[in-house]
């Protein structure tokens, strides 16, 4: 993306709303044209993509440099039809050469642990699975935008903690591993032409100083239009608030992840 395009990308992420004053850089630019990719050419991912990928998620920043995450890069066709059986059978996960598996891994430094004859019961709480989560999350996001910066696209995918246990079965996860979410990665299909997605108004997200929620509901007001915009151009008819209420509405919404606590604490997490 050239710098004069920086104020169509920002009026695309706000769903043209009047451009802010956003200081601009070659990886502003770059994060501001983020959007899922769902339709994949058959290419492969490199070796060496692959490996600047990764190298970039370990450049990210990790609690106390303890670096408890780990990632399984699926490249196996029946491996990859087995996940996406798992999480709601989303035909992206096999039309994309390469799904990476980001786990909150915990089990290394148990293993080390042990190689010490030292105690873990500081692995036991809530905190350290929680630190695990949170170090998955940043490496990812780290490996996304290292992707996107090879030309390849990327989507997440939540719904493998739909079915934690078959997939920690299909990955041969050992106790204190458990898969956190899924990442497909590959070459974009640009007759797709998948778009930018609007955001909420910075005055929805933006809190100077101490949290105020003054704005928050004219900023979902607003939201709720713009989206609503988009999504009619995108031939639906979905509501940005409907899809929030949903979610919330019970522990059916959450497709199995209302067991999530049950399905850690047997992975190993006893999450005191």
């Amino acid at each position: 993306m050239s710098v004069d395009l920086l104020p169509s990308a920002v009026a695309a992420r706000y769903g043209g709303a009047a451009p802010l004053d956003v200081a601009s850089t070659d990886v502003i630019e770059l994060q501001l044209a983020h959007r899922s990719v769902r339709r994949y050419l058959p290419d492969p991912v490199t070796d060496a993509e692959l490996a600047a990928v990764v190298a970039a998620a370990q450049s990210a920043a990790t609690s106390s440099n303890l670096q408890l995450w780990s990632v399984v890069a699926v490249r196996d066709d029946e491996r990859r039809a087995a996940l996406s059986a798992l999480a709601g059978d989303q035909e992206h996960i096999t039309a994309a050469p390469l799904l990476l598996v980001w786990l909150v891994d915990l089990g290394r430094a148990h293993a080390i642990a042990a190689a010490h004859q030292a105690p873990t019961e500081g692995a036991d709480f809530l905190e350290s699975a929680v630190v695990g989560f949170v170090d998955a999350a940043l490496a990812a996001q780290n490996a996304v935008l290292a992707a996107e910066s090879l030309g390849l696209g990327t989507v997440y995918i939540g719904a493998l903690r739909n079915r934690p246990a078959e997939v920690a079965a299909l990955l041969h996860l050992p106790q204190h591993v458990f898969a956190a979410f899924g990442l497909v990665v590959g070459r974009p299909d640009l007759s797709e032409n998948a778009r930018i997605k609007p955001r909420l108004p910075q005055s929805a997200v933006l809190h100077h100083e101490t949290y105020d929620d003054a704005e928050h509901a004219d900023a979902v007001a607003a939201y709720e239009g713009r989206i609503g915009d988009f999504y009619a151009e995108e031939g639906l008819s979905h509501s940005w608030v409907e899809r929030v209420l949903a979610r919330l509405s019970g522990p059916a919404a959450l497709n199995g992840r209302d067991q999530l606590r049950s399905a850690l604490q047997a992975q190993g997490f006893e999450l005191r």
